[in-house]
C-alpha cells in the first residue's frame, strides 16, 4: 500500500486548539488556506504556502499584494465550487491523498452542512477538525486512541451499505447494516483504545476533541 501524502486546509470559522495544529502543519507536505482560513491559519502561528478563493473575507485583504504571486490563486466569486472544494480539489492534483481540514466551526447553517457532505464524495478530507470536534472518514480497518468515556456519533458516507466489526464501544456496531441516512448518535469509548473494521462502505465518525468533554 502506497503511504499518504498529507497535507492540511485552513478553512474560516472555528478551529481547534493549536496543541492539535502543530503536528499536523509538521508532517503536511503542503498547507493551503481557503480565503479568510488565511486569518485562521496566521493566528496559530502557520503561514501556508498557497491562499485562494474569492478572498472576500479576509480581514486585510491588502496584505494578499506583498504575497509573491505565486502564492496567491484567486478565483471569481461566482462560482460553482466553494473555496474548501478548490482547496481540496487543488491538493489532491498537486498529488496530496490526504487532507485535514482545520477551521469551519460555528457559522453558517449551510456552510457546515456543505463541509460535511463533502465526506460523500470520491475527493474528500480524512479529517476535520474544529473548535469542539473531530470529523474522521472510516475506511478498512482503524484503531482510535483516548477514547475511554469520549463520545462519538457515526454516519454512513457514500453510497455503499456499510457494515462493520468494532471493539471497545459502549454499543457496539458488529450487527448493524446501515444506508445513507441512518447514524449512530452518542455512543461512548469503554476502552481507551476503539478499532473499527470496514467490512463494506465508509463511516463518518464525530467525536467530541478532549478539550470539550463536559462542555
Amino acid at each position: 500500500m502506497a503511504l499518504e501524502r498529507e497535507g492540511v486546509l485552513f478553512t474560516g470559522g472555528g478551529g481547534p486548539p493549536r496543541a492539535h495544529v502543530d503536528e499536523l502543519v509538521r508532517r503536511a507536505e503542503m498547507v493551503v488556506a481557503a480565503d479568510s482560513g488565511w486569518d485562521l491559519a496566521l493566528s496559530m502561528g502557520v503561514r501556508p504556502e498557497l491562499i485562494l478563493g474569492d478572498m472576500d473575507s479576509i480581514r486585510d485583504p491588502e496584505a494578499l499584494g506583498r504575497l509573491p504571486p505565486e502564492r496567491v490563486l484567486r478565483f471569481a466569486a461566482e462560482k460553482d465550487e466553494t473555496d474548501t472544494e478548490i482547496g481540496l480539489r487543488i491538493l489532491r492534483e498537486r498529488g496530496i491523498t490526504a487532507v485535514t481540514l482545520i477551521g469551519g466551526g460555528g457559522g453558517r447553517l449551510d456552510h457546515l452542512v456543505g463541509i460535511l457532505a463533502l465526506f460523500d464524495r470520491a475527493i474528500r478530507p480524512k479529517r476535520w477538525l474544529t473548535e469542539r470536534d473531530e470529523v474522521l472518514s472510516i475506511e478498512g480497518r482503524v484503531s482510535l486512541s483516548g477514547m475511554k468515556d469520549r463520545r462519538c456519533s457515526f454516519f454512513p458516507a457514500g453510497a455503499e451499505v456499510c457494515t462493520m466489526r468494532t471493539t471497545g464501544l459502549r454499543w457496539p456496531l458488529d450487527r448493524l447494516r446501515w444506508e445513507h441516512g441512518d447514524a449512530g448518535i452518542s455512543n461512548y469509548g469503554v476502552d481507551d483504545f476503539v478499532t473499527i473494521e470496514m467490512l463494506s462502505g465508509r463511516l463518518m465518525m464525530i467525536r467530541e476533541l478532549a478539550e470539550a468533554r463536559g462542555g
